[in-house]
C-alpha cells in the first residue's frame, strides 16, 4: 500500500515539473519572438543570446532563464534581423553538420537552433574582423588576363651534327709514309694535308697515265679515249684534279700522294699512324663539323603536346653561367623509351665559339605560348581537394565566399588557367585560405545535405588582353618601367645565337655587347636568318621551299634550315716568290674592307674591333688592298 501511494506521489510531482517546463519555454519563446520584433525596428541592434539555448534572444543583457547563464551579445546588421521570416532547417549548437528539417533536441539532448533563409542565405560568406585579418595574414591578390605560357625544362646532351661527319678512307691498299695530322682534336681545313701513302696499284694507275699522255701528244683521233681512261682512273682513287694536272705537266709519277682533307672540321677519331698499311676501305680519320650541334633532350609524354617542330629552344652550361644560347627543335623521334616513358627532341645551335662540346650536359628550356590571353589564378590561391579545386574569392564588409573553379593548363611563374568560376578583377585569398577551409567545408556540407541542388558554377567570359607590348630597339638601353629584364648580344649576325646576362664586349670579336629587351628578342631569329623549309622526312629532303607550312608530299609539317656559321678559313699559302705577309687586321664589316693594318686597334669609321684577316670571309679583299700598297716600296 505504501508503494503505491510513493508511486503516485512521484508521477504528480513529474507532471508538475513538465507543466512548469512547459510555461516556462512558451514564455521564453514569446518573449524572444517580442525582442526580435522590437528590433527589427531598428536599423542596427544589439541583441542577446545564451550560448547553451539559442533560441533563448532578448535585447538587452542578462540571464538565461533556462540555465540561468550570462546572456553574449550579437551584433546585426542592417536589414532583417536574424530570427525572422521562414525557417530553412534546425542545426545543433554542439555537433557541427547535425541538421535537421524539424525541431527537436539533437544527439546530446540539446535544443536544435533554427536557421532562417536570411541567414541560410549567409552560410555561404565567412566573415571575419580586420584585426583577425590581420593576425592571420592573409593576402590577396587581383587577377587579371595574361599569356599563357609553358616552359618545359629538361637535361640534354650536345652531340655531333651527324650530316656533318664524314670519314677518311682509302681506295687502294698502301702504306703511310708521312703523317701530317698526327693527333686528335686538330682543326682542319678542306684541302689541307692529312698523309702521304705508297701504293703500288696507284703508282701504276700514274705510270699508265703518263704512257697515255705520251702516245697521244701530237695525235688526235681514237687515241685521246686511252688519256681519258687513264685520267678517270685516277679520279675513281680519289686523286683530285690539281694532283693529275701537276702530274700531266711534269709527267713524273710520284712514290706518294697527299690525302686531303675533304671539308672544314675537326678531328674526331684518328685511326692511323705513321708508317702503317692500310686497306682499302678502312676508315682512317673521321672529321665533324662543329659550327653546328644538336643536342638531344627526354622530354616526357604528357608534355609532347607542347613541343612543336621549329620552336625555340635555350641551353645554359655550367661553366658559362652568363650567357644562354638559342636554337631551335628540328625533329620529334618516333619512339618513346619505354623504361623512363620519354620521347627524345633534337635541337639545332650554331655554335660560334665552340663553346658547346659534344657529350656535354646542358639545361634545355622550352618555351611554348599555348594562348596569348587567357584569366590566370596564382597556384598558391588555389586548395586542392582531389577533383575539386576551391578558390576564396574577397567580398565587401571582410567577407570571403569560396568558390569552386575550374582550371586549366598550367602556366610559367605558378599560374594556372581559369577555365570558369572566376573572373578578371575578382580579388583571390594567396595566402592563409587554410584557416578559412575548415568553416567553409562544414558549411558547404550542410548546403549539399539539405539542398544538393543549390551549389552552381558560373562560366567566365575570356576577357581579351588589351595591353599591347612595346619593343625597344636593341641599341636604345632598357628603362626600369616596361621591361623586366634584358639580355646583351654581339651585333654580329654569327654570333647573335649566345645571350649574355651582363654588359661588357664580346669575347669572339671584341665588339660592344648591346642591351635588346625580351620583347624584341623573341620576335629575333636565333643563329641567324632562315634560308628555306623542308621536309624532315629523308626521301623529301631535296624539297625547299620560302614558307612554313606542311609537306605537299606526305603532309608532314616543315622545318627550318638555318644558315650555317663560316668557319675561320685557313691561312693562304704563300708562294716562295712571293713576300710572306705580316699579321694583317681589317674591321669585321664587309662595307669597311679598305680598312686594313699591321697593328690591331679598332675601326677609324666605325669604331669597331679589328679582327685578323684570316677569320673574316672579305680578308681576302684586304689583303689585296694591302699588297696594292706596300708590294713595292723600293720603287719610290
Amino acid at each position: 500500500m505504501k508503494a503505491i501511494k510513493l508511486i503516485a506521489l512521484l508521477a504528480l510531482l513529474g507532471l508538475v515539473s513538465a507543466g512548469a517546463f512547459y510555461l516556462g519555454t512558451t514564455s521564453t519563446h514569446q518573449s524572444a519572438k517580442s525582442a526580435m520584433q522590437n528590433a527589427a525596428g531598428s536599423e542596427e541592434k544589439t541583441l542577446y543570446t545564451c550560448g547553451m539555448h539559442p533560441n533563448v534572444i532578448q535585447d538587452h543583457p542578462g540571464t538565461c532563464p533556462i540555465c540561468e547563464m550570462k546572456l553574449t551579445p550579437i551584433r546585426r546588421g542592417g536589414g532583417a534581423p536574424a530570427g525572422s521570416g521562414t525557417i530553412k532547417y534546425y542545426k545543433s549548437t554542439m555537433i557541427p553538420g547535425e541538421v535537421r528539417q524539424d525541431p527537436g533536441k539533437d544527439s546530446m539532448g540539446m535544443e536544435m537552433m533554427p536557421v532562417y533563409e536570411s541567414e541560410a542565405a549567409m552560410d555561404a560568406a565567412i566573415s571575419i574582423d580586420p584585426v583577425t585579418i590581420q593576425n592571420m595574414g592573409i593576402r590577396t591578390e587581383v587577377l587579371t588576363n595574361g599569356p599563357l605560357r609553358r616552359i618545359i625544362r629538361t637535361v640534354g646532351t650536345v652531340d655531333y651534327d651527324e650530316t656533318a661527319l664524314t670519314d677518311v678512307t682509302t681506295k687502294f691498299t698502301g702504306w703511310v709514309e708521312k703523317l701530317y695530322v698526327d693527333a686528335t682534336g686538330a682543326q682542319v681545313h678542306r684541302g689541307d694535308p692529312l698523309f702521304e701513302v705508297y701504293s703500288p696499284d696507284l703508282y701504276s694507275a700514274q705510270m699508265e697515265y703518263v704512257l697515255a699522255l705520251s702516245a697521244t701528244s701530237g695525235k688526235a683521233g681514237g687515241e685521246s679515249s686511252l688519256l681519258e681512261t687513264a685520267g678517270n682512273k685516277l679520279r675513281y682513287w680519289d686523286i683530285s684534279d690539281d694532283q693529275i694536272t701537276e702530274l700531266r705537266q711534269t709527267r713524273r709519277p710520284q712514290k706518294t700522294l697527299q690525302v686531303k682533307a675533304p671539308m672544314d672540321g675537326f678531328v674526331v677519331e684518328k685511326m692511323v699512324v705513321d708508317g702503317q698499311m692500310v686497306e682499302a676501305g678502312m676508315r682512317l680519320y673521321r672529321l665533324a663539323d662543329l659550327g653546328l650541334v644538336w643536342v638531344h633532350a627526354q622530354i616526357y609524354e604528357q608534355d609532347l603536346p607542347f613541343i612543336k617542330l621549329g620552336q625555340e629552344a635555350a641551353v645554359n652550361l655550367s661553366y658559362l653561367p652568363d650567357r644562354k644560347f638559342r636554337g631551335r627543335v628540328t625533329y620529334i623521334y618516333p619512339d618513346l623509351d619505354p623504361k623512363t616513358r620519354t620521347a627524345q627532341v633534337r635541337m639545332e645551335f650554331h655554335n660560334p665559339g665552340y663553346f658547346l662540346k659534344p657529350a656535354m650536359f646542358a639545361s634545355v628550356e622550352i618555351a611554348s605560348e599555348l594562348s596569348p590571353s587567357v584569366l590566370l589564378v596564382p597556384e598558391m590561391a588555389v586548395l586542392r581537394s582531389g577533383a575539386k579545386n576551391t578558390v576564396f574569392v574577397v567580398r565587401e564588409g571582410g567577407k570571403f565566399e569560396p568558390r569552386t573553379v575550374t582550371l586549366g593548363s598550367q602556366a610559367e611563374d605558378d599560374m594556372l588557367q581559369v577555365l570558369g568560376g572566376l573572373k578578371a578583377g575578382d580579388r583571390v585569398v594567396v595566402s592563409g585560405q587554410f584557416m578559412l577551409d575548415s568553416e567553409s567545408q562544414l558549411r558547404e556540407a550542410i548546403q549539399k545535405m539539405l539542398d544538393p541542388a543549390s551549389s552552381t558554377r558560373t562560366r567566365v567570359k575570356q576577357a581579351e588582353d588589351t595591353n599591347s607590348v612595346h619593343d625597344h630597339a636593341a641599341h636604345k638601353p632598357p628603362s626600369d618601367k616596361g621591361v623586366m629584364h634584358s639580355v646583351y648580344l654581339c651585333p654580329m649576325p654569327e654570333h647573335v645565337a649566345i645571350e649574355y646576362d651582363h654588359p661588357g664586349e664580346c669575347p669572339l670579336c671584341g665588339m660592344s655587347l648591346v642591351p635588346v629587351s625580351k620583347d624584341l628578342l623573341r620576335k629575333m631569329q636565333p643563329g641567324g636568318a632562315i634560308e628555306y623549309y623542308t621536309c624532315p622526312m629523308p626521301e623529301h629532303a631535296d624539297l625547299k621551299l620560302d614558307k612554313p607550312g606542311k609537306c605537299p608530299l606526305c603532309r608532314m609539317t616543315l622545318i627550318p634550315v638555318m644558315s650555317k656559321p663560316l668557319m675561320p678559313r685557313a691561312k693562304p699559302t704563300v708562294a716562295p716568290s712571293e713576300a710572306s705577309l705580316p699579321t694583317l687586321y681589317t674591321c669585321p664589316m664587309a662595307s669597311h674592307a679598305h680598312i686594313v693594318t699591321d697593328q690591331p686597334g679598332r675601326c677609324p669609321e666605325c669604331d669597331m674591333q679589328l679582327v685578323e684577316t684570316t677569320t673574316v670571309e672579305h680578308g681576302q679583299t684586304s689583303e689585296t688592298i694591302w699588297r696594292a700598297h706596300h708590294q713595292h716600296p723600293q720603287a719610290h
